[in-house]
């Protein structure tokens, strides 16, 4: 399981929200690029960017620190936040991601999704469910839906999405351990979706909010999710990067 650390951005600077919340931010650096290169010596394999401030606002506001860390760091990093048009995903891509995680226009606009997936592969676009109670929040978190995350994520693997990253938002940046149980039931689903195009197997889940210790890595682990992001925890210094990077490559 890929142990993957989130750098997200507001105004410049490493914060993190608490459950999704703009009014309550934490900011931990000054340097997104100095955190994103610590993470990448740690031997993380992959980098989750949070375009926060394109997230609220619905359009990229952070591509040149983006496209700073990219070209820093030896390692992919996937970016998200306020990807609503052809032309966003694809500044993220030239910018330098590896990977361009999509949310509110997977659901808003799913001829965008159709339209990304053909212009750069399944391999390079996922898509973000972030959910309360088991429905989507969009606009960064703002705007709540009656969607819901399991019937969207099946939707959108018949159209080729075949990478999800699922976030309980009442968990995220709380320290309070993952939601185990809608994490497992949505791990299951996916294993068991066909995804169309040029996907190769059944759809993959990352599982994201609430880990607060190596402990709670392990349980993700052992549900069979590809990987997990990882905020809070380790800027509050309670998840070793590397040691947890060690330990779960092989799980």
């Amino acid at each position: 399981m890929d142990v993957i650390p989130a750098v997200d951005i507001r105004r410049g600077r490493v914060v993190r929200l608490r459950q999704g919340d703009y009014d309550r931010e934490t900011a931990y650096a000054d340097d997104p690029l100095a955190v994103a290169e610590g993470f990448a010596r740690d031997g993380a394999r992959l980098i989750h960017v949070v375009d926060l401030d394109g997230a609220a606002e619905g359009a990229p506001r952070a591509l040149a620190a983006l496209k700073a860390i990219a070209r820093a760091v030896l390692i992919d990093v996937q970016v998200g936040g306020g990807l609503r048009s052809d032309r966003a995903v694809a500044d993220a891509l030239n910018a330098g991601a590896a990977r361009v995680v999509l949310g509110t226009a997977a659901v808003r606009d799913p001829g965008l999704v159709e339209r990304a997936l053909a212009a750069h592969s399944a391999e390079r676009v996922a898509v973000g469910l972030d959910a309360r109670g088991g429905a989507l929040a969009l606009a960064g978190w703002r705007e709540q839906t009656d969607a819901s995350a399991a019937e969207t994520m099946a939707h959108l693997a018949a159209l080729g999405v075949g990478r999800f990253i699922f976030t309980d938002i009442a968990r995220d940046g709380a320290l309070s351990a993952p939601n185990f149980e809608a994490v497992e039931a949505m791990a299951q689903q996916a294993r068991g979706l066909s995804v169309a195009g040029d996907w190769r197997g059944s759809a993959r889940l990352i599982a994201s909010g609430g880990v607060a210790s190596i402990d709670d890595l392990r349980r993700l682990a052992s549900i069979g999710v590809e990987g997990a992001i990882v905020g809070s925890a380790i800027y509050e210094q309670r998840v070793n990067l590397a040691a947890a990077v060690a330990e779960l490559a092989s799980a």
